[in-house]
């Protein structure tokens, strides 16, 4: 028996291969499936322990829960089975747990087992997430399914879930090598976490896993179990006659940027079509720049915002990537502003929220060599941050959507529908579900929020040049034929005006940091732009609900191409009842109700 040269790695399982090419966890003493056919016990005790694909027939959004992720080949052969036998329109959404990752490589050699289920085994490798903690979010839209992975102990996972699961797989390591993951309070949370009428299947028959299931209110039975197992458990809750809320039918979306059109690409993700809603054209505010930097907020000290916009950047970097030339150049040099950074910066780099090497701390020299002149600081590399085209975004998540052009200036609520009006009081349109995602333009409908404006200028000159994208308070971002470099930055201001004096302070900004870049650009008369961003009094963005089926997604001051994709599929998770890929814990903090409750 071989053995992979991680252990040392805390978050490791310590992987043995057996002669006949099985995975065995070195951690808990155990195998990850059976050597004599791993797949068909998957099928027979998950699969059909949990009556699929019969139980979600006529279903539109159908989802698993699992704890035990391992090599992913529960899911592999889940996915299969949805691929033959998927409900019209009908949506697969699958949460799993997993203390110990395997790493890509180490999934593929283990999966390599099973040609039957080779191509969606390749699809959900192309995604496999690092080992990083937190949750990760694997889609694979031409088969209707999103994944979300949590990576870290499964008390915190369940307890960090909002979604309720049709159906549960627990196939964690033997109930006598790992107890922990068969607890009385795992099986409560467990519980909690299910709809009415939810399907549960394992491969234990534990007497201690069968008291706490029907202690909680499953009914359970034994079944006879595969190869040389002789019994297996199914178990069930009883279903609620109650009829469970539909969806929406029909969601409006009010404003026409980066967050408007996140919110369009989330919802048309899970089989819905929204009409978005804007007053001139998409792209019209401040997402209408020639350029963007896609970056995360850096936070060495708040756990959660550092987390957060950690998963923003990934998941925004997975999105964008699939549109054809969206992304500009990858990498972003951070260069340091004051003293305090130097040390700041150390801790950022060494924070486990990054993948490894995606955030590479910076002397000056390796400063000036990636950005191509000498400059005299050190910074950090994010590799993971990119420039972006913000009009092939919007272009491209917007296709096909229904537009109305016109401007909002009021939401009524009637007979269970919101009518969005006009300033005469005419209707503009009728929705179940609205959307209020316009930028500073949320403040006039939602004035509750209390979101405060900041104004800003850029410039741009279409000098030929291709350099590396630099922020250090100002920025310098290459467009595809030269350079954007700001920005002006005026709180208050609400009508902003593109302005000589903001031209000259924006190159003298640019002259300060990288004088060659300024130089070059002096050269060529300069394009400008203004635009109004909105903020938040903690400097947080608001996502959630207002009322009863009005949301907002807005006040995401410079950060709002990073944060937007994620936070569109928040909330879209939340309008339609289906899983968020946000923690519970931050989802409260980026909620409208928190402004609420500080203005009061």
């Amino acid at each position: 028996m071989t053995t992979d040269a991680h252990d040392a790695n805390p978050s490791s399982p310590q992987l043995l291969w057996a002669d006949d090419g099985s995975p065995r966890s070195g951690r808990f003493g155990d195998v990850y499936f059976s050597k004599d056919d791993g797949l068909a016990e998957t099928r027979a005790v998950f699969l059909g322990g949990c009556d699929m694909p019969a139980v979600w027939q006529g279903r539109r959004h159908f989802t698993v829960g699992e704890l035990g992720f391992g090599t992913g080949l529960n899911i592999i052969a889940l996915i299969d089975l949805w691929r033959a036998h998927r409900p019209d329109q009908g949506h697969l959404h699958v949460f799993t747990v997993e203390g110990y990752p395997l790493t890509r490589e180490e999934a593929a050699k283990a999966l390599a087992a099973w040609p039957d289920v080779a191509d969606t085994a390749a699809a959900l490798l192309d995604q496999w997430p690092d080992n990083r903690p937190g949750f990760h979010r694997i889609d694979l839209p031409q088969w209707g399914v999103t994944i979300d992975l949590a990576i870290g102990e499964v008390e915190w996972a369940l307890a960090a879930w909002s979604g309720k699961a049709d159906a549960w797989f627990l196939d964690g390591f033997s109930p006598a090598l790992n107890p922990g993951m068969w607890s009385e309070d795992i099986m409560a949370a467990v519980t909690r976490l299910s709809a009415p009428g939810c399907h549960l299947a394992t491969f234990t028959v534990a007497g201690a896993v069968r008291r706490a299931l029907a202690a909680n209110g499953f009914t359970v039975e034994k079944r006879p179990g595969h190869g040389r197992k002789r019994e297996r458990l199914e178990a069930r809750l009883p279903a609620d006659p109650a009829v469970q809320p539909p969806s929406p039918r029909s969601i409006a979306v009010i404003g026409g940027g980066i967050a408007g059109a996140s919110v369009v690409r989330a919802l048309k993700a899970i089989g819905l079509l929204p009409v978005l809603i804007e007053r001139s054209a998409p792209g019209a505010g401040a997402s209408g720049f020639p350029a963007s930097l896609v970056t995360p907020r850096l936070d060495a000290g708040d756990a959660f915002i550092g987390g957060l916009y950690a998963q923003c950047l990934d998941r925004a970097g997975q999105l964008y990537n699939r549109i054809d030339k969206a992304i500009l150049q990858h990498g972003v040099v951070q260069l340091e502003q004051a003293e305090r950074d130097a040390v700041r910066y150390d801790k950022i780099a060494a924070q486990p929220l990054w993948p490894d090497t995606t955030m590479q701390r910076l002397s000056a020299a390796e400063a000036s060599d990636l950005l191509g002149e000498k400059v005299d600081c050190g910074g950090l590399y994010m590799k993971g941050a990119f420039a972006l085209s913000p009009a092939t975004a919007l272009s491209a998540w917007l296709a096909d959507t229904p537009i109305v052009t016109a401007e909002v200036t009021a939401l009524q609520a009637e007979n269970g529908q919101w009518s969005v009006l006009d300033r005469d009081g005419q209707t503009i349109a009728t929705a179940d579900a609205v959307v209020v995602a316009a930028g500073w333009g949320t403040a006039e409908l939602l004035p509750q929020l209390n979101l405060a404006p900041v104004a800003g200028q850029a410039d741009w000159v279409n000098d030929g040049s291709h350099h590396l994208p630099a922020a250090w308070g100002g920025y310098s971002i290459p467009t595809g034929h030269g350079l954007l470099y700001g920005a002006t930055h005026v709180r208050g201001e609400t009508d902003p005006q593109p302005s000589s004096d903001a031209s000259d302070h924006n190159l003298q900004t640019l002259q300060s940091r990288l004088p060659m870049r300024a130089d070059e650009a002096a050269k060529h008369t300069p394009q400008s732009r203004v635009a109004v961003r909105a903020t938040t009094s903690d400097r947080l963005p608001v996502c959630g609900p207002v009322d009863e089926n009005l949301y907002v997604l807005s006040g995401m001051g410079s950060r709002g191409f990073c944060a937007s994709p994620l936070l569109a599929e928040h909330l879209a998770a939340l309008i339609t009842g289906t899983t968020s890929p946000l923690p519970v814990q931050w989802a409260d903090r980026l909620s409208p109700a928190r402004l609420h409750a500080r203005r009061g």
